[in-house]
């Protein structure tokens, strides 16, 4: 086994584990242990001893609360790249993960957010479990869904992907699976016989046979989110936010009517900036292709004000009141989200 404070990595038979390791703040990503994550799968990919990598969650909390925004904050305008240099790395290190050499399993149980989707929702074999929280909150700390959030979420089902990404509302295992994140529900007591017959599989082990591992252990959850599929897909169906607005504006639905609160708290400019990502992300044929564009972005979004003040009202003040500039979608020009594709001035891959 190695090991590092924040990231154990290690064998278990067949499999090579990759345990994050901050459990007081629900296993978020530092830059160190995005850099561990690499090496240990680069070390597994080209181990034939290994198998199958396992993804997992230390602590009761949850996989990954998402990257380290208290970082961001901290050094994402002192002219040290360090803000570059994050999301660069973290963003080769999803792409790594799509294309992983070998069966990748990621076990969603609890908080899985942020970051937390990008180490495990472009995995292979994705389990989530009754105690699975999910969640692209981005918008509502001035920011927009990225690690890959946008390919996920604009090639899920009708108009799911939009309403999570503009309304950032956390959702549970079964819609996970509805919104592509995921692709099974385990109980989270049977994680840990599921995580043994894993490593008993042999050295040889297929993606196939991972999965027909998996399969024994599943079971059927219904999505509540399907009950609202009709009314997401008309309402968010649009290539404006305000589109949107007004059609749940003229809904007389309760579910509207909370979409609607919910929306009225978050940035008008990251809701801009994801509808716009999201729509180009349809398009693209790779998710690299996506992560680049959300690599300029967020080149974008440290130069900006609304970020910081997103996170100082959310992490460092907590008084969940931030001021956004503009304050209203009218104030939110094309130009200026024109600024958020055009500012990277290098490309990650």
């Amino acid at each position: 086994m190695t090991e590092t404070q924040d990231v154990l990595a290690e064998t278990a038979g067949v499999l090579g584990r990759i345990r994050l390791n901050r459990p007081k703040a629900v296993n978020a990503l530092t830059l160190e242990m995005i850099r561990h994550v690499q090496s240990a799968l680069a070390r597994f990919e080209n181990d034939p001893a290994i198998g199958a990598v396992l993804v997992t969650g230390e602590g009761e909390r949850g996989l990954c609360a998402g990257g380290d925004i208290r970082a961001l904050y901290d050094h994402g305008r002192d002219g040290s790249g360090f803000g570059e240099t994050f999301f660069r790395e973290e963003y080769r290190m999803n792409a790594h993960i799509a294309r992983y050499g070998k069966p990748y399993v990621a076990v969603m149980d609890g908080i899985t957010m942020g970051g937390g989707v990008g180490i495990s929702a472009h995995g292979s074999v994705r389990i989530v479990t009754e105690r699975t929280r999910m969640a692209m909150p981005e918008t509502g700390i001035g920011f927009f869904p990225d690690v890959g959030g946008t390919w996920l979420l604009s090639h899920g089902p009708g108009e799911i992907g939009t309403f999570i990404g503009l309304t950032g509302d956390s959702f549970g295992g079964a819609d996970a699976i509805y919104a592509g994140f995921s692709d099974v529900f385990v109980e989270s007591l049977k994680i840990p016989a599921l995580i043994a017959a894993l490593a008993a599989l042999p050295a040889s082990v297929t993606l196939e046979t991972v999965r027909a591992t998996v399969k024994a252990f599943t079971e059927d959850a219904p999505p509540p989110l399907a009950a609202h599929r009709a009314e997401i897909d008309k309402a968010f169906a649009f290539d404006s936010v305000e589109e949107i607005v007004a059609a749940l504006e003229a809904s007389n639905s309760e579910f509207a009517a909370k979409t609607l609160k919910v929306l009225g708290q978050k940035s008008p400019t990251s809701m801009k900036v994801t509808l716009r990502l999201l729509r180009l992300a349809r398009a693209d044929a790779r998710l690299e292709d996506s992560l680049e564009r959300e690599f300029a972005a967020a080149h974008a979004v440290l130069a900006s004000d609304e970020f910081y003040e997103g996170v100082r009202a959310a992490v460092v003040d907590k008084d969940r009141n931030p001021k956004w500039s503009p304050a209203t979608l009218a104030g939110v020009n094309d130009s200026l989200i024109d600024g958020y594709l055009t500012h990277s001035p290098e490309k990650i891959f």
